[in-house]
């Protein structure tokens, strides 16, 4: 009983404290989903993020339009380069990449939401403490809403406003600190050699997420 009322009042604390923008773990691993507001699309991956090169990597399973699609991709956002890899038929292919980097995290111009608790919060162990924050995108055209735990700044899930898909939500699950391959976010052997698409239009995160071919 003691300890249940010791974990009740720091969790009072936690709660009591004006929660701060944080960044993101610069190295982590896990799965997502992601779901559109127009109900078009829908895909569940797994990830790798390294925000210290500006590479991330999706494997990804999903739909679109009711057609089920399967990718693996490599982004690498400081050369500006995407590349597709098919492991079984060892194939690659580079198409141009047009984005910034998505640093998960909170930016600090973020307004402060709320604080709350996923879960249960009446007894220890069963709720987690989350918060939700929002504010503008880069570009000051489209909004955004994220949600991070208040210890490790670990995200949880980022709603974004786009034109052609409405609001896009993606949620993080299994999230793991660091990356236990880091040769994965290496292009395969068989990739340097790959000639980039230049007449190709350039990709951003939501068109390759969402691509039919």
């Amino acid at each position: 009983m003691k300890l249940f009322v010791v974990l009740a009042a720091l969790l009072a604390g936690c709660l009591a404290q004006k929660p701060h923008p944080c960044k993101s773990p610069p190295l982590l691993s896990g799965g997502l989903y992601v779901t559109t507001q127009n109900e078009r699309a829908f895909v569940l991956a797994g990830y790798l993020y390294d925000a210290l090169g500006e590479r991330f990597r999706i494997y990804e399973t999903g739909t679109l339009d009711n057609q089920t699609f399967t990718y693996d991709y490599l982004l690498y956002y400081r050369e500006q380069v995407v590349y597709q890899i098919d492991d079984k038929g060892q194939t690659c292919t580079k198409s141009p990449l047009k984005a910034d980097f998505p640093f998960l995290g909170i930016p600090g111009d973020a307004s402060f939401v709320a604080q709350t608790v996923l879960g249960d919060s009446s007894r220890p162990g069963e709720g987690l403490l989350v918060n939700t924050w929002t504010g503008n995108a880069a570009k000051q055209e489209e909004r955004y809403m994220a949600t991070v735990t208040e210890f490790g700044c670990i995200p949880v899930t980022i709603a974004e406003q786009t034109k052609e898909y409405g609001w896009v939500t993606t949620s993080y699950f299994d999230n793991v600190i660091g990356i236990t391959n880091p040769d994965l976010l290496n292009p395969p052997s068989f990739c340097p050699d790959a000639d980039t698409k230049t007449d190709e239009e350039p990709l951003d995160f939501f068109k390759i997420l969402f691509r039919k071919n």
